[in-house]
C-alpha cells in the first residue's frame, strides 16, 4: 500500500481513503470493465461535475481498461481501489489537462446530445490549445487556466473481461459497423411495441456510434458520405421519437441540419413542419408542409389533416385569449373609484 502511494505521488497523484472497500484488490487486466460514480472539484472545493446529479439521471461512469480513454488518470487511479471503496484523488495539472473536453462529452451525453458536439476534427491537445468555447463557462475557464483537480470516486463494480457485453463506445470500428444495423432493428422493434424512450436510446446510440466513426474521416470524402447516409434514417427515427415526447425544438434543430445537407428529404421537412406547428410557428409550418407537397404530392391527405389540426389549435388558442381579455377594455364596465374619508 505504501509503495503504491509512493508511485502515485511520483506521478502527481495524492490518494486519500474515505471509505474502505471489500475483498481482494483486482489485478485489473485489459478488458476489465469498471463502473464508478465520480465528483470532480477544484482544489478550493468548487464542484464541476457530479455523476449522481448530471442530467436527469444519476448514471455512473463505465470504463473498459486498456481502451485508451482520453482521461488516462481515471484508469490509473481506479486500479488502486477495491470494489465498494470511496477515495479522493488530488491530481496535478499534467494529469488533468484534457478534463474540459472529457467533461464536455459527458455533459452532452447526460443531456441526450451528441457526445462529440462542439469538438473539432483534430486531436485533444490541439483542441485544448484552440480558442473556441466548449459551451460551458466553467470548462472554458478551466481550459484557459489548467489546474489540479480533485476526483472523488466510488468504485461500484469490477467486471472481468468476457463477463459483459461491450458498450458501443468500447467497440472497434468494425464491431461498430456490424452493430449499427442490429441496434437499428432493435429500435424499430421497441418503437412498434410503444416503448418510445427505449427506442430513442437505441437510435441515439446508433447515431453516436456512426458519428464517432465519421469524425475519423474528412468531411465530404466517400467514406464520410457513406456514413452520413447511414446516420440519416436513424436520425429521422430519433426525431419521430422526440416528436412523441414533445421535444419539438430539438426536432427542428436536427431536421434543419438534415435539410441543409439533403434539401429534398421529404421526411425531414414533414417532421420539422409538425414540430413548427406544435410550437405555434404557423408561417414556418405552412412553408414546410408546402415543400412536402411539392416533393411528394401523394402526401396531400396527410398534410391536409395536419393543417386542419394546426388551424383548429390556433382558433382554440385565439378564442381562449379573447375570453381571457374580455371586458378588460370595456368602458361600460363599472370601474372602482377611490374615496377619501
Amino acid at each position: 500500500m505504501e509503495e503504491e502511494a509512493r508511485r502515485l505521488l511520483e506521478e502527481g497523484i495524492r490518494k486519500k481513503l474515505i471509505s474502505p472497500g471489500k475483498g481482494e484488490l483486482s489485478t485489473f487486466p485489459n478488458g476489465t470493465k469498471v463502473v464508478f460514480h465520480y465528483r470532480t472539484s477544484l482544489c478550493d472545493g468548487t464542484v464541476l461535475d457530479d455523476s449522481r446529479k448530471m442530467g436527469c439521471c444519476s448514471k455512473p461512469m463505465e470504463l473498459i481498461l486498456g481502451k485508451k480513454f482520453k482521461l488516462a488518470v481515471w484508469e490509473r487511479v481506479v486500479i488502486t481501489m477495491r470494489q465498494g471503496e470511496v477515495a479522493e484523488f488530488t491530481c496535478d495539472t499534467k494529469q488533468t489537462a484534457l478534463y474540459p473536453l472529457v467533461s464536455q462529452s459527458l455533459r452532452n451525453i447526460s443531456a441526450g446530445k451528441d457526445p462529440l458536439e462542439g469538438q473539432r476534427h483534430c486531436c485533444g491537445i490541439a483542441q485544448i490549445h484552440s480558442h473556441h468555447s466548449l459551451g460551458h463557462k466553467d470548462l472554458d475557464q478551466l481550459q484557459a487556466n489548467p489546474q489540479p483537480l480533485v476526483f472523488t470516486i466510488e468504485l461500484l463494480e469490477v467486471l472481468p473481461p468476457g463477463s459483459f457485453q461491450l458498450d458501443v463506445w468500447a467497440m472497434s470500428d468494425k464491431e461498430k459497423l456490424d452493430f449499427v444495423p442490429l441496434i437499428h432493428e432493435e429500435g424499430n422493434t421497441l418503437f412498434k411495441e410503444g416503448k418510445i424512450k427505449e427506442a430513442t436510446e437505441k437510435y441515439y446510440n446508433g447515431i453516436a456510434c456512426l458519428k464517432n466513426l465519421q469524425m475519423k474521416e474528412h468531411p465530404g470524402d466517400e467514406t464520410w458520405v457513406k456514413l452520413d447516409h447511414m446516420i440519416t434514417p436513424l436520425l429521422l427515427n430519433y426525431c419521430q421519437c422526440l416528436l412523441l415526447q414533445s421535444q419539438y425544438y430539438e426536432v427542428i434543430e436536427h431536421c434543419s441540419s438534415l435539410i441543409f445537407k439533403y434539401e429534398n428529404n421529404v421526411k425531414a421537412f414533414y417532421k420539422r413542419a409538425k414540430a413548427h406547428a406544435a410550437v405555434w410557428n404557423e408561417v414556418e409550418a405552412r412553408a414546410d408542409f408546402a415543400k412536402v407537397l411539392d416533393l411528394d404530392p401523394t402526401l396531400g391527405p396527410s398534410v391536409a389533416k395536419e393543417l386542419r389540426t394546426m388551424e383548429e389549435r390556433i382558433r382554440s388558442k385565439e378564442k381562449e385569449e379573447k375570453g381571457r381579455y374580455k371586458g378588460l377594455f370595456d368602458y361600460n364596465t363599472p370601474q372602482a373609484t377611490a374615496t377619501t374619508g
